[in-house]
């Protein structure tokens, strides 16, 4: 595991700190409006991208580059930018195109920043609930919201008899699958809003969620925020969850356990 001293992790979680409010305006400024949607896979299922995950994409690369124009980047949308720096900023411009396609505010703009393949801080910018999660070293995450920053924890006190549950399979979890995992199907009772349910548990909201296929993208910025704030994460058959796919968080370790065997029969 690779940390920041407390000087670098500052410069960079005020880059952030302030990225997110510049991404806010830009959406009520620019984006706000008519968009064009097209879908990526074409007949072979649907994954929606808009004019807007582009802009903002782009709106997103160009504030690195100006602030730290030797930093790799990778995005959702146009690719790898590489480069010999230790540094790389992972980007998902709308996390939940699906939702900002139908006017669901659950949408958000996520970027991590990886320093030797790590991610050390994460951001979970949400424009329309003018909200956003950041943390700002491995040990403390807040999340701000109208204006004002309050710190976040885990509820470490959940239990499993009073567990709360969000999980979706977004399509990669047949029904057969899923009738090997009764259990889990019992105690999915809150709603699974794409990021905001990560978030929702960093801030001891939500104590269990379950998540399929998601890219580096998707999880990379929330790593940091979840550990910051005392959760576990890690992937359905117990394997860092660096590489993305089916995620397992949790506010505590022995749920985390539970939920591990819960979900060996699919994993």
């Amino acid at each position: 595991m690779h940390y920041l001293d407390k000087k670098k992790y500052k410069i960079f979680a005020n880059f952030l700190n302030q990225l997110a409010k510049e991404l806010t305006n830009f959406y009520y400024s620019k984006l706000n409006r008519t968009f064009k949607v097209s879908n990526k896979l074409k007949g072979k299922g649907y994954d929606p991208v808009t004019t807007s995950d582009k802009a903002f994409e782009k709106f997103i690369r160009l504030k690195i580059k100006k602030k730290f124009p030797n930093h790799q980047i990778i995005g959702e949308e146009f690719g790898h930018k590489k480069s010999k720096s230790e540094f790389t900023w992972v980007i998902d411009p709308i996390d939940g195109t699906r939702s900002f396609v139908i006017g669901n505010p659950t949408w958000s703009n996520l970027i991590s920043l990886n320093y030797k393949g790590t991610p050390v801080l994460g951001l979970a910018n949400f424009p329309v609930l003018k909200k956003y999660y950041l943390n700002y070293s491995d040990k403390s995450a807040y999340v701000v919201e109208n204006g004002k920053k309050r710190k976040i924890h885990v509820n470490k006190k959940a239990t499993f008899r009073n567990v709360r549950v969000s999980a979706a399979f977004h399509g990669s979890l047949s029904l057969n699958k899923q009738k090997k995992i009764p259990q889990i199907l019992k105690l999915m009772q809150f709603p699974c809003s794409d990021a905001l349910s990560y978030s929702h548990l960093a801030e001891g909201r939500l104590d269990i969620v379950i998540q399929c296929s998601n890219k580096i993208w998707d999880i990379h910025p929330l790593i940091p925020v979840i550990k910051a704030a005392g959760g576990y994460l890690n992937t359905w058959n117990n394997k860092d969850a660096i590489k993305g796919g089916n995620i397992l968080v949790s506010s505590n370790k022995t749920i985390h356990q539970k939920f591990l065997k819960l979900l060996k029969p699919v994993s």
